[in-house]
């Protein structure tokens, strides 16, 4: 066992096993809160004992991967994620840093609406982030020994959400091992909690397809399941598997080497277009963590480079793999391919045990045994028929065919909205089995996870030999409920002869400036709240430049897919079961030739990041009302705005305690003399300071459908302001 398998918790003079992943279910309320307490001090302590291996303070500010952060937004961002989503969920009443906390809580995947030219950013200082740390230890240590429990915690559950973000930050514990692994090895250095294995050897084992046998395979597990699941988790999902063979071994990086002497890099017949794409950008003629030199290639572990260990798996992305298996097709004359999700269960099947169940674990996962991979040939699987196959579980992620999607039954945590429905975009490829650095519900059997499939993880594979037609593809129709009706609201058909309000707010938007003396055609406008995208999309017809910010990713992203395909379809309801399949053309809205002009990304308008300033025009159509803290909002709004700029605001002015506490709506209720006070008294009593409000408010009607027959009707009230001196 590694010495990372047991820490000392910061706060106990008890040691805790790694292993001991929290239940959900208990005997007594007292005895499970201390034993989320110790899972999440051990977790805390475990993921900044990582930035041990940072040999300077230079390198929590270099980009390991220029599609990712720095080192120093992912040491922050796992307790960020803690007071975020408890304020979120209204469980605490005020947030410990809002500016830190604005700067490290978004941009975490690879997404292609992140920005991240470093211009933009001013990190903070590595000890201003400890000190954080330390501030969110506290707080969460008190959240949760005062917290109401009852067992077994279910997702609706305050300690659900302190459970989340303990496995939020082991997921950040292997994603921040691999940005390690990829900084310059200047930059790093060894410690003794993190140690590679020994075990290493100049040849390979030879690896063989071995006989699987098929079945009837059920994925997902149900709500009442004892461990702590991600959403895209849950639901179910019968697949008949017919039999294929596997190979024996994950494949080496000795069984990889054929592939790279014969060209694999440089033959155009192996590779997807997409991989093809990506090869001709990165010019990778190697996996990514062996390191050339003049005779030899050597190999990269997290913080060390050592001798090529040709036993070990292979470090590869989904692209590399799948090309590997069209070579081995042509090689062999074999149905040579990636497993399936549930082909890859077939063989997962056959251990009996599962996190937190093992006195030791059955592979090379959960740092029992070592923080790199180990030889393939190590940890053995025997299956019901006795054929003998390795690393079925651990060593390294083993990438599959399977795009992720939420199985049937599938819901969206209401506080981590944005976790799994962003991936469902047929780009992200489920990994399966975990890692040597894969911890928590990272280890366990129904774990769910999926990158982009340029993504490199602690990730390699296996190939198979099946004839069985592959039918895995994502499916094209968006199904997020709220994200259709959404679409259809920017989108769709118009009911009731009531105008599209997106198009008509972004037309009055455009006419305002075309009629101000200072906003004139080609500048640059703000769309706050901008959802799916329709209102950018036609600001963009008048304003050289339009960025669109809204709080949820999921929102972002068909608003992203729309921009860059130019397409979307989406499912509506009709009536119970019954739902109709549309479909999005922003050619057809001539809308194509004004998205390059957008730029769409996640963001909170309460806590702003400082680059989103200077503006032309802000719009913010029916947000004001849906905010936790309007009064924030409207008194900051101006000093991102040039002189004489545009503020256009929208809103029915719907105050509800969900969304903003009554404290903090701007109208709605008597005043303190017993007098009526509207949201636009509210408004007037703030933007005076900073704006003239120009003409009279206006009504704009608008109209939601949430069935055939049943549909939302409601007037927002427009009013326009202008920045003054």
């Amino acid at each position: 066992m590694s010495q990372a398998a047991k820490i000392i918790s910061e706060n106990s003079n008890t040691t805790t096993r790694l292993d001991n992943t929290v239940l959900l279910t208990g005997e007594t309320p007292e005895t499970k809160r201390e034993e989320i307490r110790a899972y999440f001090h051990q977790t805390f302590t475990l993921y900044e004992k990582l930035f041990d291996c940072l040999a300077t303070d230079e390198a929590y500010y270099v980009q390991a991967n220029p599609l990712r952060h720095p080192l120093i937004f992912y040491y922050g961002h796992t307790a960020v994620f803690f007071t975020n989503k408890l304020h979120v969920a209204k469980l605490i009443p005020n947030r410990l840093d809002p500016d830190l906390e604005s700067m490290l809580a978004i941009g975490v995947d690879e997404m292609s609406w992140d920005d991240l030219d470093v211009s933009n950013y001013t990190w903070p200082k590595r000890e201003e982030v400890r000190v954080y740390r330390q501030k969110v230890r506290k707080l969460v240590d008190d959240f949760i020994m005062n917290a109401p429990l009852n067992l077994p915690i279910g997702w609706d559950d305050p300690l659900w959400i302190v459970m989340m973000g303990i496995e939020h930050e082991r997921i950040h514990l292997e994603t921040s091992s691999v940005l390690i692994r990829q900084l310059p090895i200047h930059l790093v250095r060894a410690t003794d909690l993190f140690t590679d294995c020994e075990d290493r050897s100049r040849v390979a084992p030879i690896n063989q397809l071995l006989p699987v046998k098929g079945n009837n395979i059920t994925l997902g597990k149900k709500r009442d399941d004892r461990l702590y699941g991600w959403d895209n988790e849950y639901g179910e999902l019968s697949i008949q598997v017919k039999d294929f063979k596997a190979s024996q071994f994950l494949v080496s990086n000795g069984e990889f080497l054929e592939f790279v002497q014969q060209g694999g890099y440089r033959n155009r017949a192996y590779w997807t277009d997409e991989g093809w794409s990506w090869r001709d950008y990165t010019r990778a003629n190697h996996p990514e963590f062996w390191v050339p030199t003049d005779t030899v290639y050597r190999y990269r572990t997290m913080t060390q480079v050592i001798d090529m260990p040709w036993d070990w798996p292979v470090d590869v992305n989904y692209l590399e793999a799948k090309a590997f298996c069209n070579w081995k097709r042509e090689q062999t004359s074999l149905s040579i391919r990636l497993p399936t999700e549930a082909e890859w269960r077939c063989l997962r099947d056959a251990i009996d045990t599962d996190l937190p169940d093992w006195n030791q674990a059955p592979g090379n996962i959960n740092l029992e045994h070592w923080a790199s991979a180990c030889p393939v040939d190590k940890f053995k699987t025997v299956m019901p028929d006795g054929e003998a196959f390795y690393d079925v579980m651990g060593n390294v992620w083993q990438w599959t065919e399977t795009p992720i999607e939420g199985y049937p039954g599938f819901e969206v945590h209401p506080i981590y909205d944005d976790f799994s429905t962003p991936t469902f975009d047929g780009k992200h490829n489920l990994i399966k089995g975990g890692s040597f650095f894969s911890t928590g519900n990272y280890a366990i059997k129904d774990s769910r996870y999926a990158f982009r499939r340029h993504f490199h993880q602690h990730a390699g594979f296996r190939y198979i030999e099946s004839e069985t037609e592959l039918t895995t593809m994502s499916n094209p129709y968006e199904t997020d409920e709220l994200v259709s009706q959404y679409l259809d609201f920017h989108y769709g058909d118009e009911y009731f002869q009531v105008p599209n309000f997106a198009k008509q707010c972004a037309e009055l938007c455009i006419s305002q400036a075309e009629a101000s003396s200072v906003v004139g055609a080609g500048g640059r406008a703000l769309d706050l709240g901008c959802a799916v995208g329709r209102s950018s999309f036609e600001l963009a017809k008048y304003f050289d430049q339009v960025v669109g910010l809204d709080f949820s990713a999921r929102f972002i992203g068909s608003a992203v897919e729309l921009q860059q395909a130019g397409i979307k379809r989406y499912v509506i309801k009709e009536e119970g079961e019954l739902v109709s399949y549309k479909e999005i053309e922003l050619s057809e809205l001539g809308l194509d030739a004004a998205a390059d002009r957008c730029q769409f990304m996640q963001a909170d308008a309460c806590n702003l990041n400082q680059k989103y300033t200077g503006y032309d025009l802000i719009f913010a159509g029916n947000l004001i009302d849906r905010l936790y803290a309007p009064k924030k909002f409207l008194s900051m709004i101006h000093e991102r705005m040039n002189e004489g700029g545009l503020l256009i605001l929208a809103s029915p002015y719907t105050w509800l305690q969900e969304y903003t506490e009554r404290q903090e709506w701007l109208g709605g209720f008597k005043d303190t003399s017993g007098e009526n006070y509207t949201t636009l008294d509210g408004l007037k009593d703030i933007l005076s300071r900073h704006f003239e409000l120009l003409g009279e408010p206006r009504d704009i009607p608008f109209v939601i459908r949430e069935t055939r027959r049943k549909f939302q009707h409601s007037l927002s009230q427009m009013t326009v302001w202008q920045l003054v001196k």
